[in-house]
């Protein structure tokens, strides 16, 4: 099997993907935080999905995804994913969900130790719905699928909270200040966020 042009390659792919998915679930975490359980449930209208949804969905795709994740297929028998569109029906659900939502991470964190030990891991064949992908591939498509649902998150939480949001990223009309206060410390700007005001 192939590997990674060179370890140093591979260990800044692993890097970059690992701080990827941290920043997404610390910016979901940090808009979930600012919501009661009972707004964890609220939606803007009837179509739209609530909070307690997306981290439904986000944990049972977790869990589906990267539970054997070298062995069996991403899309695993047991899960159900329309039930996880389905609203919470109590603040009492959403407590469940909230330990569900912690739970679901730490096996996403053992794929990524895995592929800290063997680099060349990461252009291993893995399916998904019984399509072939690289470990790459398929890690890369999680990505953007939680950053997506990160943004809905956040952009609910925003609007439920409404003059009481408190932003997660660089406030508006202060990014000046914020690169004036970056400059001259070095590699400060690896953990720039980005966004006008989030």
């Amino acid at each position: 099997m192939s590997s990674p042009a060179s370890p140093d390659l591979a260990a800044a792919l692993l890097a970059t993907v690992r701080h990827g998915f941290r920043s997404y679930q610390a910016l979901a975490d940090q808009a979930l935080a600012q919501l009661t359980p009972a707004e964890w449930l609220w939606r803007p209208e009837p179509n739209s999905n609530s909070a307690a949804v997306i981290v439904q969905h986000l944990a049972g795709n977790l869990r589906s995804r990267f539970t054997d994740f070298w062995t069996s297929d991403g899309e695993k028998p047991d899960r159900n994913r329309d039930r996880e569109f389905e609203e919470p029906a109590s603040e009492a659900d959403v407590a469940a969900l909230q330990q569900q939502w912690q739970a679901a991470w730490p096996i996403l964190w053992r794929v990524l130790d895995h592929l800290e030990q063997h680099p060349a891991d990461w252009l291993r064949p893995v399916t998904i719905r019984q399509e072939p992908h690289t470990a790459l591939a398929a890690l890369q498509r999680q990505v953007a699928h939680y950053a997506y649902h990160t943004g809905q998150l956040v952009l609910l939480a925003k609007a439920r909270r409404g003059a009481d949001w408190q932003t997660l990223s660089i406030a508006r009309g202060q990014s000046e200040q914020f690169n004036a206060r970056m400059q001259g410390r070095p590699g400060a700007g690896a953990n720039l966020r980005t966004g006008s005001g989030v």
